[in-house]
């Protein structure tokens, strides 16, 4: 289970004192606690799936490729080193990344299996890419090909 590997790297971190990846691991660690808080309030017992700390890595991952760019336009080049580091870090607990020609069939098969034929089948596209292939691609440029490929 994804969660007890986490763990797991963090006692490992600790024992080797590597501080980035300790603060790194225990940011990840605080970010699963307040999801496993938020879905028992919605009734999901023992808190969230292995899907949905995907789903959160994968948007952490994100947060800081959005920081980096403003830390670069700022002038920012340590502070956008620092987040590239977090980066990797939270990587090594994602699956490999598709690429732009593996996303490009990946839609293609589910379009093809679901009969998406135009535009206002993109939602259901979109929401089977995400129940597939969750932390496995990035979603924005997915989207990007699903259009094209519907509205086409």
């Amino acid at each position: 289970m994804l969660r007890n590997e986490i763990k797991e790297s963090l006692k490992e971190a600790m024992k080797s004192k590597d501080k980035r990846r300790i603060s790194t691991l225990r940011l990840i660690i605080a970010t699963l606690q307040d999801r496993d808080l938020a879905a028992r309030d919605k009734g999901a017992e023992g808190g969230i799936t292995d899907d949905e700390i995907l789903q959160m890595l994968t948007t952490m991952v994100r947060q800081r490729k959005d920081s980096i760019a403003a830390y670069e336009k700022g002038g920012r080049v340590d502070l956008a080193a620092s987040e590239q580091e977090e980066i990797d870090i939270i990587s090594d607990y994602l699956p490999k990344q598709f690429d732009e020609a593996e996303t490009r069939a990946a839609v293609e098969e589910v379009i093809a299996e679901i009969e998406a034929k135009g535009l206002k089948d993109m939602g259901r596209t979109m929401a089977e890419l995400k129940n597939r292939f969750a932390g496995q691609m990035d979603f924005s440029k997915a989207s990007a090909i699903v259009k094209d490929m519907l509205g086409a």
